[in-house]
């Protein structure tokens, strides 16, 4: 059972926090080039995980129902993510495919790629990660399907423990025509460059 989050704190214990790391590490955070580094990392963290103050569904509700009844499959890809392993705090730096059977309503292209950041820019893992972008999408604009595939390198694989640099992982989700259909998910992994391959 999950409760709320424990309460944020203030900016001048997260400093203090990073300059405790910075001596474990074995540094001294007094000496000249560490000092602006805990502000530094501070406003660093407020960018890498700025998807915490973000709602993907407001970002997906703003929709267009003026679509000349279209109803062929809409896909992005390529959407360039970075995201932080929740084990280790570390980067997984990838690209997400999206696509989606709209019913009635389609949204802006660009709010797919907003809904990818916003769950990338928290800590993840890549399975949660691609269920959340697909299940948010399949939520809000109910559409006949959505199918999302993430393909990215773990940083944690990279750079320590196994140090497989040229490994990357893929992962998939796919809901409504593209599950039941197999014509419909291939064309679709066709048209992210998978060439039909499953995932």
């Amino acid at each position: 059972m999950t409760g709320d989050p424990p309460s944020r704190p203030d900016r001048a214990e997260a400093e203090e926090a990073v300059r405790t790391l910075l001596r474990w590490a074995g540094d001294d955070p007094d000496r000249e080039g560490l000092l602006g580094t805990p502000d530094r990392v501070l406003r660093a963290y407020g960018e890498f995980f700025a998807g915490y103050a973000d709602d993907p569904v407001k970002v997906l509700e703003r929709t267009f129902e003026e679509t000349a009844d279209y109803d062929e499959m809409i896909v992005v890809r390529d959407i360039r993510l970075e995201s932080h392993c929740e084990h280790h705090m570390v980067p997984i730096i990838g690209k997400a495919h999206v696509g989606y059977l709209p019913a009635g309503r389609v949204v802006g292209i660009s709010k797919l790629a907003r809904v990818v950041d916003i769950f990338a820019k928290r800590l993840q893992i890549q399975e949660k990660l691609t269920a959340e972008v697909a299940d948010a999408i399949d939520s809000v604009l109910k559409p006949r399907g959505v199918a999302v595939v993430i393909e990215a390198t773990h940083m944690c694989m990279a750079m320590r423990g196994i140090h497989k640099t040229a490994s990357s992982t893929v992962t998939s989700r796919m809901l409504g025509g593209f599950r039941t259909d197999p014509t419909t998910r291939r064309e679709f992994l066709t048209m992210i460059g998978r060439g039909g391959d499953s995932v």
